[in-house]
């Protein structure tokens, strides 16, 4: 199995300009991606994700992506925290 290259946001945003200027020009979508050097299911997954964002609002919401990964692990680990508490309080260890 090949190894996957990871796109950045800021790779991924010129990548998608290029696929839709040959899709304007009558390129099929197969095409567009296929001149870009990635699959045409990755093409459409880039185009719902980074549509119609410019190169500082994918960066700034990958980094709220980022922030909201952090903070949801921070709150499950003090949920699991307080549930523990809240067991050995009870008396039931």
């Amino acid at each position: 199995m090949a190894k996957r290259k990871r796109y950045t946001a800021e790779q991924i945003i010129p990548k998608l300009r290029e696929a839709e200027v040959l899709i304007s020009q009558g390129s099929t979508q197969d095409l567009a991606a296929k001149k870009i050097g990635v699959s045409t299911q990755t093409l459409i997954r880039w185009r719902k994700e980074y549509g119609g964002l410019r190169m500082d609002q994918a960066r700034r919401l990958k980094d709220l992506e980022r922030e909201n990964a952090r903070l949801k692990r921070l709150l499950a680990d003090a949920e699991l925290d307080k549930a523990i508490l809240k067991e050995a309080a009870s008396g039931n260890f």
